[in-house]
């Protein structure tokens, strides 16, 4: 996708129309996505849209860098240490459902299984910049546990990959196929709160057993 960097101008209304581009690519696809109803969206002409972007497809993958990097500084950040196990993974669990079940979340997903034959970078680009990144950090929050003696785990990769499938469990399915229930507080706390009751009664460390 950096490729594109030089194709693309810059100028005073480059992210108003990024911004507008964003919306109709969430709501309807690249495929259904339609130039007009971007510059609509985005309040700008045509030929402002197109003196930014000579093609939709620029378009589409400038709006897709932007959404990696928006991503990447909205991942979980871990606690430093000062919080218990199942504190520090309940907040981090409830930002992995949060995002699951939102709209962007969605729409995400969405444009990724539907354009990955035509832009398979972008699939790929999403998952280091989203899950991939919370994958990585939680890791690296599970290792520093364990070597405090908090957790007792082998295998931390898959852990991390445990703890954040436990946290979709029945929303991820049910948001997809936008059956209604599956984004209250209430159910994401259930759900949440059950991922790392499971999680902690396989890796915690038992009371009264003595910390490594």
């Amino acid at each position: 996708m950096a490729a594109t960097a030089e194709k693309v101008k810059r100028g005073r209304k480059f992210a108003q129309v990024l911004e507008g581009a964003r919306q109709v690519f969430l709501r309807d696809g690249y495929e259904g996505a339609n130039v007009d109803e971007i510059a609509r969206e985005a309040g700008v002409s045509k030929a402002t849209l197109y003196n930014y972007f000579p093609d939709k497809r620029l378009l589409f993958l400038e709006v897709a860098k932007a959404e990696c990097q928006r991503q990447a500084d909205e991942a979980v950040e871990f606690d430093d240490g000062s919080a218990p196990p199942d504190r520090v993974l309940f907040a981090a669990g409830r930002r992995i459902a949060d995002f699951v079940v939102s709209d962007f979340g969605q729409g995400v997903f969405r444009i990724c299984v539907a354009e990955s034959d035509r832009f398979p970078e972008i699939g790929q680009e999403f998952y280091r910049s989203g899950p991939g990144l919370v994958r990585r950090r939680l890791a690296d929050y599970l290792r520093e546990a364990v070597a405090r003696g908090d957790l007792e785990i082998d295998d931390i990769d898959l852990a991390a990959d445990q703890f954040a499938e436990l946290c979709k469990a029945d929303i991820q399915t049910r948001r997809v196929f936008r059956l209604p229930g599956c984004r209250s507080g209430e159910t994401l706390d259930r759900i949440v709160r059950g991922a790392v009751e499971m999680f902690m009664a396989r890796y915690g460390v038992k009371k009264g057993q003595t910390k490594a």
